[in-house]
């Protein structure tokens, strides 16, 4: 199949002027700078100010606070955030003027047809770690991608780079079938599982998104997908694959594998052969996964495996992923942006595994629809932890019309604590932490701060 129908490409050129509804986004903000950076003329508005809005304006950037119909001004084409809607006041005045008004996802999708190899890294889970780490093998392989991270790369300094190179590396979300808009030559496929039910019907319709993203992929590219994850292998039936796991019989295989403190040592195995051996800073056996994803992802771009050991040892994290803040009272703390009931079991799994006395985890559970449509789950995997802090939901793109709480999961969970404010969190945390304690601040909204409270 092909990509779902643009007219985008005439206006990603130079003097060009857009404008950016939501530009303090993960992935908004970044292409913000890349169109900045290709001499388009750039301005935008966000919701709230932010370190990201700030850093677009040190570039000279026009942002504005809040939605207003004026915002647009000037702009020739608007680029909007998958979270706004055609009610917004931008959008809204965009339509009456005539002015188009594209996807976020369409304008990665055009600057992506520029280059020869578009490696389009998609998942339920481990999207922005495994293209970090791909990240890290392209640039230890001397093949100056392009690369946009829904998430901050501490080798980048921010989630983005713009490169000479043939090749560019994108993080890649199904949300509102966000993919369908890009032209990937390799498409990889970590998992697949329900979630965003928001906007999917159900398991089944997220299976044929990630089908129809496969499927994008030329006659001549490569489908890199996950061997042991059934949904995953059921979407993508009858597909060319290139498959990575711990199966035998899988195209990318890791054996010999060695735990140290939680982290994993292992041979790369690719048919049968050694393509190259690796020891990983991060603990996990979901990294363990992600990193043979990257080497798979890597192998089929034609990368000698001494690169893929140079990138991946050299892999220390993304943002927000099991990211150190500090300690209090002799408590190691961190954070991390699992928001899904399988990202937490991966998470308190890896925490257990690494010799705490206790694993305390202050989650802040991400939309009203995701608590509730995945709530027995959030409540038998936070039990796993030797104590939870719950704060109120992050409401993100939603309004409460379920009348859903945290509190509902407090009930729930033997011995959690509910502390409706961040405030009430952070200083809680303050109260219990002590020696031995591995402190999570966990959840995809604003949790992040507070362990940056709590530590100081």
């Amino acid at each position: 199949m092909t990509p779902i129908a643009t007219k985008i490409q005439p206006y990603i050129a130079p003097g060009r002027r857009v404008h950016l509804a939501g530009i303090g986004g993960v992935s908004m903000n970044p292409l913000a700078q890349v169109l900045h950076s290709m001499g388009l003329h750039v301005q935008g508005s966000d919701q709230s100010g932010s370190e990201a809005v700030e850093r677009l304006r040190a570039m000279g950037i026009a942002v504005h606070v809040g939605h207003e119909p004026q915002d647009i001004a000037g702009a020739e084409f608007v680029i909007r955030t998958a979270a706004i809607h055609d009610d917004n006041p931008e959008i809204a005045a965009a339509r009456a003027a005539g002015i188009p008004v594209f996807e976020r996802a369409e304008a990665w999708g055009a600057i992506m047809r520029q280059y020869g190899n578009a490696l389009c890294i998609a998942g339920t889970h481990g999207k922005t770690t495994t293209t970090s780490m791909a990240t890290h093998v392209f640039m230890a392989a001397g093949k100056d991608p392009t690369v946009m991270i829904g998430g901050t790369l501490p080798m980048l300094h921010s989630g983005y780079r713009i490169g000479g190179g043939d090749t560019i590396i994108l993080e890649s979300c199904e949300y509102c079938n966000s993919f369908l808009h890009f032209f990937p030559t390799v498409a990889v496929v970590l998992n697949v599982e329900a979630d965003h039910l928001d906007f999917f019907r159900d398991l089944e319709d997220v299976k044929s998104s990630f089908r129809r993203f496969a499927q994008l992929v030329p006659p001549e590219g490569r489908i890199v997908a996950n061997a042991g994850d059934p949904n995953a292998m059921d979407a993508l039936r009858g597909l060319p694959l290139f498959t990575f796991g711990f199966e035998d019989g899988v195209d990318c295989r890791a054996a010999n594998i060695v735990w140290n403190q939680g982290r994993p040592s292992f041979d790369v195995m690719v048919h049968g052969e050694l393509y190259t051996q690796l020891s990983l800073q991060v603990a996990g056996r979901h990294n363990l996964l992600n990193a043979l994803a990257a080497a798979a992802a890597a192998y089929v771009l034609g990368i000698p495996g001494d690169a893929v050991r140079t990138g991946l040892e050299a892999f220390s994290g993304a943002g927000r992923r099991f990211e150190f803040k500090g300690e209090c009272n002799g408590a190691r703390v961190y954070d991390d942006y699992a928001h899904h009931p399988s990202e937490l079991h991966a998470l308190l799994e890896m925490a257990k595994s690494l010799g705490y006395q206790r694993v305390v985890c202050a989650f802040q559970p991400h939309t009203y629809t995701r608590t509730r449509d995945l709530f027995a789950g959030f409540v038998q995997e936070l039990r796993a932890a030797d104590l939870v802090v719950l704060t109120d939901i992050f409401a993100a793109r939603e309004t409460n019309t379920t009348g859903i709480s945290s509190q509902d999961l407090a009930w729930e969970i033997p011995g959690s604590l509910y502390c409706p404010s961040l405030p009430e969190a952070a200083q809680k945390l303050r109260e219990l932490a002590r020696p031995g304690d591995l402190i999570l601040t966990v959840g995809a909204g604003d949790i992040y701060t507070v362990g940056e409270a709590v530590v100081g």
